[in-house]
């Protein structure tokens, strides 16, 4: 998680809400990337840099609805975060989880919904 620890709420203000989705939604393509080596410890990695993220998003967003789904989708990906934390490896299943829980996230803004097709398979 080094790698946005010094990151700060004040910070990540500055970016637009869709600036954000789109950035936890880098790592949720980073941590696709990795299932197909079966990086069971990249992948986690990644879940944890995306939980963070996610709750820097929350606590800078004054949109309350905003903020009420992505609580919710925060909860699929901690889910999803502690089942690869539970589990010896990763399946087909998992992926196909990965990839529900990565788009609903792009659902959460037209404009980063514009990138399901080109990210997420149907």
């Amino acid at each position: 998680m080094a790698q946005h620890a010094t990151l700060t709420v004040e910070r990540w203000s500055s970016f637009s809400p869709v600036q954000q989705i789109l950035m936890i939604a880098n790592e949720m393509n980073r941590a696709k990337r990795l299932f197909s080596p079966l990086d069971k410890k990249g992948v986690t990695l990644c879940y944890e840099r995306i939980l963070y993220l996610t709750d820097l998003t929350i606590q800078s967003n004054p949109r309350r609805g905003f903020r009420k789904e992505l609580l919710r989708w925060r909860d699929l990906a901690a889910e999803e975060y502690l089942s690869l934390s539970r589990n010896n490896g990763i399946s087909e299943s998992d992926m196909n989880r990965h990839l529900n829980i990565f788009r609903i996230l792009l659902l959460m803004n037209p404009e980063s919904a514009k990138q399901i097709s080109m990210i997420v398979r149907s």
